[in-house]
C-alpha cells in the first residue's frame, strides 16, 4: 500500500497548477476544492466535443458506445503521448461486465482536524444542515458518468461505498465506479450485474478518518491522472482514462484492428499459411496486396484513404495486436 501522506512533490506538474489555482476558487463549497468552468475549460482546451454546464467534456453517447467491442490492448495512449493513463492491479466488481463512461472525480484524503473544523463551520455556515462527505459528489453524478475516486489506495480508511450507494450509482449512472480505495458490503454489491467496479478491497468497515479535498478536480488513481471527463473504459484487464480528444483517434485505429484480424483468422482457416506468413505482416507480395485490397472494401474508399495518410508506427497495412 502507498503512503497516505499528502505530498504535492508526487503529484504530476498538471495537478499542482490546478491545486495552487483551486486555493481561490473555492466559492459555495467552502475550503473543498472543485474547478471552476473556465478551470475545466482551460486544462480540456483540446475537447472537440460539447460541455456540460460546469464546464466538464461530454464525450458524446454515440462514441461511447462505439468502445462496447474494445478492448484495452486497443486503446493505446502511449502511442499518443499519455503513457500515464492505465491502471491495473485492482480488484474487478464482474471480469465481464467492461466499465464505460465519462469520468466524476472524487478526492479523499487523510482527516486532519484543523482543515476539517474550517471547512465544517464553513460548510454548515453556508446553511448546510447534512455533514459534507462523498455523498455531494455521488449527488452530481448522471447517466453515462463514472465515480472515480482517490483514496490515497487506503484499504484501512474503509469502504467508500457499501450495496446502497453501489446501488444508486448502477441506477443513476448505468456505468459504474473506480475507486483506489476499498468498498464494502460485497455479498449485497456482487447480484448488481448491471454495476462495473474496480477497486483495492472490500473491507467490512465504512468510509472513517478521511474528508472531501476535492470534486472534479484532476485526481490521481494508481499511476494515472484522471481528468473530470475523461472517457473511463475498463475491462477484464485493466482500467484507462482516456482525454476526450484521443477518443474518435482511437475509434478509428481500433476499427482497422479489427478488420486486420479478421481477414488473419481467414487466411488462418485456410489451413495453407504459417503463422509467420499472415500475421502480424504478410510476407507474400501478393497476400500484402490481398489485405490492403479487403482493408479498402471493409473502411470505404474515403476512410481507407484517411486512414493511409495518417502516421504509422509500423507497416501501413497492419497493426500489430497480439
Amino acid at each position: 500500500m502507498r503512503d497516505s501522506s499528502f505530498c504535492l512533490r508526487r503529484l504530476q506538474p498538471l495537478v499542482i497548477l490546478v491545486f495552487a489555482s483551486l486555493l481561490v476558487a473555492a466559492s459555495a463549497w467552502g475550503q473543498v476544492f472543485t474547478m471552476t468552468r473556465e478551470q475545466l475549460i482551460k486544462y480540456t482546451a483540446k475537447n472537440p466535443y460539447d460541455r456540460f454546464p460546469d464546464g466538464r467534456p461530454k464525450v458524446p453517447d454515440a462514441l461511447l458506445e462505439k468502445f462496447k467491442d474494445m478492448s484495452s490492448e486497443e486503446i493505446g495512449l502511449s502511442r499518443s503521448g499519455f503513457p500515464n493513463q492505465y491502471v491495473d492491479g485492482l480488484q474487478i466488481l464482474h471480469p465481464d461486465k467492461k466499465l464505460i463512461g465519462r469520468a466524476v472525480t472524487l478526492q479523499l484524503m487523510p482527516a486532519r482536524p484543523d482543515i476539517s473544523e474550517v471547512d465544517a463551520a464553513e460548510w454548515k455556515a453556508a446553511g448546510n444542515q447534512r455533514p459534507r462527505d462523498h455523498q455531494n459528489a455521488i449527488d452530481l453524478l448522471q447517466k453515462g458518468d463514472v465515480f472515480v475516486v482517490d483514496v490515497f489506495g487506503s484499504v484501512a480508511s474503509g469502504g467508500v461505498i457499501g450495496d446502497n450507494l453501489a446501488y444508486y450509482i448502477m441506477k443513476t449512472t448505468g456505468a459504474g465506479f473506480v475507486i483506489d480505495g476499498a468498498i464494502r458490503d460485497m455479498d449485497g454489491i456482487s447480484p448488481f450485474h448491471d454495476l462495473a467496479g474496480y477497486f483495492r478491497a472490500s473491507v467490512p468497515p465504512a468510509i472513517h478518518n478521511v474528508f472531501v479535498a476535492g470534486i472534479n478536480i484532476p485526481v490521481r488513481i494508481g499511476n494515472a491522472t484522471v481528468m473530470p471527463g475523461d472517457l473511463v473504459f475498463g475491462d477484464s484487464e485493466g482500467v484507462s482514462f482516456i482525454p476526450p480528444h484521443l477518443v474518435q483517434g482511437i475509434i478509428d485505429e481500433a476499427q482497422v484492428t479489427h478488420i486486420h484480424d479478421e481477414w488473419t483468422k481467414k487466411k488462418f482457416d485456410e489451413g495453407k499459411y504459417k503463422s509467420t506468413e499472415v500475421y502480424s505482416r504478410p510476407r507474400d507480395p501478393a497476400l500484402l496486396k490481398e489485405y490492403d485490397d479487403y482493408l479498402k472494401q471493409k473502411l470505404g474508399p474515403k476512410a481507407y484513404e484517411e486512414y493511409m495518410k495518417r502516421p504509422q508506427p509500423g507497416p501501413p497495412q497492419t497493426p500489430v495486436r497480439r
